[in-house]
């Protein structure tokens, strides 16, 4: 008599517990997601990615992993689809990105400047000077300036300044090295050749941390305002990415500009010198 209540109890059950089941395993699932960013060395070589890996994690509960190049190979894995998204430092470049099917949403993060280095002696006699000054006379000395050469955000730049001061990229010249490396190793060969680089000043003061008394390079331009260099977060245009993971991709955008995450940017410090200046809006 008591047999069908009993059973409906059991079903009832066994109902329960499979959808338990179900939630559980898309719980795993949702913790073992990932995202695949493309960024540049300076982002990377500074230690930056480092210290917030794990507060991104432990906050969203996914993976974030990345490959570290300069800005026109990361702007490419992204046109190719081989990344969900994208920490660069090229405006122009980004922009022209967005229009071209490309990117989606572009949210500026943070900013440091770029600088040019030299040695102590400063042979060619440019502290202290505006930017195309300096770039004049290196040319006319024939001082050794080592590039990147590489299409990265900071290469982008370089080849910037020389148009602006009015100089043919000297890309032909002996004295005009292009290294084809990221930043950290561009200024240890310059510090090698004893010549001029331009660097983001975040790798730099980190080419200060790790060389300590050994290192022979000082800032010696600085300050124009062409000098700026901005970062920003780019996904990827889900119409030619469709397989990249554009929720998760703005995830992380709206994580990097969210109030907690500029203040860890802002506190990342090495030497006690602030590497990048928070400016999301």
């Amino acid at each position: 008599m008591h047999k069908r209540p009993f059973l409906q109890t059991i079903v009832f059950l066994q109902t329960i517990v499979f959808l338990l089941t179900i939630l559980f395993a898309l719980s795993v699932q949702a913790g073992n997601s990932s995202l695949m960013m493309a960024t540049t060395t300076s982002t990377d070589g500074t230690g930056l990615l480092d210290y917030l890996k794990p507060h991104f994690e432990k906050e969203t509960n996914v993976e974030l992993k990345w490959t570290a190049t300069g800005t026109g190979k990361a702007m490419k894995l992204g046109q190719n689809c081989d990344v969900d998204v994208l920490l660069v430092h090229a405006p122009p470049a980004e922009k022209k990105y967005i229009e071209n099917g490309y990117g989606k949403d572009r949210v500026e993060i943070m900013y440091n400047d770029f600088v040019i280095v030299g040695p102590k002696s400063d042979p060619a006699g440019i502290k202290g000077k505006g930017v195309s000054e300096a770039l004049t006379a290196i040319k006319d000395k024939q001082a050794v300036f080592m590039s990147r050469g590489d299409d990265s955000g900071t290469n982008k730049k370089e080849k910037l300044l020389w148009k602006t001061a009015g100089i043919a990229l000297p890309e032909k010249e002996k004295w005009y090295v292009q290294t084809g490396q990221g930043m950290g190793t561009t200024i240890t060969m310059t510090q090698e050749r004893q010549g001029y680089t331009m660097t983001d000043r975040g790798s730099f003061i980190k080419y200060l941390s790790s060389q300590g008394e050994k290192a022979s390079l000082d800032v010696v331009v600085e300050g124009d305002q062409i000098l700026l260099n901005q970062y920003s977060v780019l996904t990827l245009d889900p119409k030619n990415c469709p397989n990249a993971n554009y929720e998760l991709a703005l995830k992380f955008a709206d994580w990097m500009a969210s109030p907690s995450t500029q203040k860890l940017i802002k506190d990342f410090r090495l030497l006690g010198k602030t590497l990048f200046v928070p400016n999301a809006r």
